[in-house]
């Protein structure tokens, strides 16, 4: 049985919607060890439709010269969570697997170490319905006080601090695991 490794990029207040609150802060060579250790635990990704549309365009393009990180993006089976897309088109090993579904996804998790990374609405349904193993939350020394927020409307969601490392740009990487 496989686990669901959820990443994100939030703030302080916990903001995760638009990714630019990261940019004055840099991506140091040991963040990029440590979200290279996330996806390499993986050999599947698991997106929302909005990030689907803003990684594809992104990824589809780059190469291991570009990111280090492109190997994995765009040769790993992508499975796009999604009620409005019909095919998963503009990026190689894509698939929609359509409307959330609970059971689906965990039937998924029973073949594939899945990566998840933005995908608010989805990591927030997969919160609620404890299908997340690893919470990796990479905390940037911000409150924008606006935007989206990844824990809201959940409540009693029940994790384990695993790990802890402040980063030398003052980014501070949280490892949660479920505790169920």
């Amino acid at each position: 049985m496989g686990k669901i490794h959820v990443h994100e990029f939030i703030t302080v207040d916990g903001s995760y919607e638009d990714p630019g609150f990261t940019m004055p802060y840099g991506f140091t060579e040991r963040m990029g060890e440590v979200v290279g250790g996330i996806t390499d635990a993986c050999d599947a990704i698991l997106l929302g439709r909005n990030t689907f549309d803003m990684f594809a365009p992104a990824w589809s393009a780059r190469t291991v010269d570009d990111d280090p990180g492109a190997p994995f993006f765009n040769d790993t089976p992508k499975y796009v969570v999604s009620s409005t897309l019909t095919r998963a088109e503009g990026w190689q090993n894509s698939e929609v697997l359509g409307p959330y579904d609970a059971a689906r996804i965990a039937e998924l998790k029973n073949s594939h170490d899945l990566y998840v990374s933005g995908s608010g609405t989805l990591v927030r349904a997969l919160l609620r319905d404890e299908l997340v193993d690893e919470l990796h939350l990479l905390v940037y020394p911000v409150v924008l006080g606006t935007g989206a927020r990844l824990f809201d409307g959940l409540a009693g969601v029940p994790l384990t601090l695993v790990g802890s490392e402040a980063f030398d740009n003052g980014v501070v990487h949280l490892s949660y695991a479920s505790t169920t």
